[in-house]
């Protein structure tokens, strides 16, 4: 992109753009489904079915998704992915009346988008050195929440004024516009410098492109094993004896260590809360609080902003506290999981007690904003423990996060549409605790798990 920038820096932004594009895709068409599915007069249940289908399609992609960034490059499987729910978006718009075709299309755009977070994770691993890896992280997922903020605030109105199938038309466009990008600016990453990134530890001077970066030294075990095993690993590539590409992954390691598994309770429950408030809480503010969307401004967009906000100043902490050997690795990653996921949770179980407009932007905003502030502890982890085979732990932990999806927002669905057989309206504030507090519980659950078992040490090779 010219002015001698680094090209792990190109590789973040662009990173960053598609998970901002990607979201953009994903509030929008609850905003243009559910005024279309009410007007219709599709029960919530059903609302709850058709928005959770995305769901299915992202869950069977998720370790595929690693699997294929692992063999044949990050670059030409985030391509690929882009050009596929961008098509579909394109072709089909959202018609509630037609609900096989409604269900294909977005299986499709959930199997699609399902290959793009595990192939960022295997570029980033490739590409972004230890001391930048939680800025990196950070950075790159914040931008579902930049999305997510920028399609409350303007999708709406357009819905509102062009109709639903403008909104796909829009995504689309948006779609193709990032695919252009990458395919024009990105690039896997040469031998050497995947070696070095993807494996190296903490104390050595690493060189990228026309950039040297000196890494800090930090005398620990998970960093000074790192070094030796990558500097084995090296030196038989350039031997020739071993190729710096994997010839296997470790299937039953890692399905049975326990730090992965702290990792996939986090992602699960992370994601829960995440859809379940992406995709209902437009029916709570219309339905919950009397309110309208187009009414409430930029008020709406909050929530996804402050998520934007905390993730970064998450990943900036993490990585001060890392460099300056204020806290170990394993430490840093607890004490942002824990702290981001137990004020969220009580953030939680406020808001239903809050009848007003700015009560209910708060605390989605805290509850959403501390859960991503999180992600500095268990989303980065993948990196840690995993350099070598991130896209494939992503894979596996995205799956727990997608099946978080389905069960949260169809579940929503059945205990609203249940307090309305019950003879509860939608505007009573007890309809909406059981499905604040379900996330909340899972929070306080989840951060005890990755405190007893997560760990910052590199455990697979």
């Amino acid at each position: 992109m010219g002015w001698n920038t680094p090209k792990r820096y190109v590789i973040v932004g662009l990173t960053f753009l598609g998970t901002w594009v990607c979201y953009i895709e994903r509030v929008g068409f609850s905003i243009a489904y559910t005024p279309a599915a009410d007007a219709a007069g599709v029960s919530q249940t059903s609302k709850g079915l058709i928005l959770s289908t995305f769901f299915y399609g992202y869950a069977i992609s998720q370790v595929p998704g690693g699997w294929a960034a692992q063999r044949l490059g990050g670059k030409l499987v985030l391509l690929l992915s882009f050009l596929l729910w961008s098509l579909t978006c394109a072709l089909v718009p959202p018609d509630p009346r037609k609900v096989r075709t409604l269900v294909i299309a977005r299986l499709l755009v959930g199997v699609a988008q399902g290959f793009i977070f595990p192939s960022i994770h295997t570029v980033l691993a490739q590409w972004v050195p230890p001391h930048e890896r939680s800025r990196s992280v950070s950075l790159t997922m914040s931008g579902m929440y930049f999305g997510a903020a920028a399609g409350m605030l303007f999708l709406p109105s357009l819905v509102q004024f062009k109709g639903p199938q403008a909104v796909f038309l829009a995504e689309a466009t948006l779609g193709g516009m990032w695919a252009l990008l990458w395919f024009k600016y990105a690039s896997d990453p040469p031998r050497s410098d995947r070696t070095k990134a993807s494996a190296a530890g903490f104390g050595k001077s690493t060189t990228y492109g026309n950039n040297k970066s000196l890494l800090p030294v930090i005398i620990e075990k998970e960093h000074v094993n790192s070094r030796l095993k990558d500097d084995i690993h090296r030196k038989k590539v350039e031997a020739g004896i071993e190729t710096s590409q994997i010839t296997s992954i470790p299937w039953k390691s890692i399905m049975l260590s326990w730090s992965v598994w702290a990792i996939v309770v986090n992602n699960f429950t992370f994601h829960y809360a995440l859809y379940v408030l992406m995709n209902w809480l437009p029916t709570y503010f219309e339905k919950g609080l009397q309110l309208s969307l187009q009414k409430m401004g930029s008020s709406k967009m909050l929530p996804y902003l402050n998520m934007f906000l905390f993730s970064n100043i998450g990943g900036v902490i993490a990585d001060h506290l890392i460099t300056r050997r204020l806290l170990s690795v394993t430490k840093t990653r607890k004490v942002l999981n824990t702290g981001g996921f137990v004020v969220a949770a009580f953030a939680l179980m406020i808001m239903p007690s809050l009848r007003t407009s700015w009560g209910a932007v708060i605390c989605s905003s805290v509850s959403l904003g501390f859960l991503a502030l999180g992600r500095a502890g268990f989303a980065v982890n993948h990196l840690d423990i995993a350099p070598r085979y991130a896209g494939i732990v992503m894979g596996i932990s995205n799956t727990a996060g997608t099946v978080a999806g389905v069960v949260g927002v169809g579940l929503t669905g059945q205990i609203l549409e249940s307090a309305k057989a019950a003879g509860m309206d939608l505007s009573n504030p007890n309809t909406w605790t059981q499905v604040f507090y379900v996330p909340a519980f899972l929070c306080i659950f989840s951060a005890v798990i990755f405190l007893l078992f997560s760990t910052g040490e590199r455990i697979f090779d």
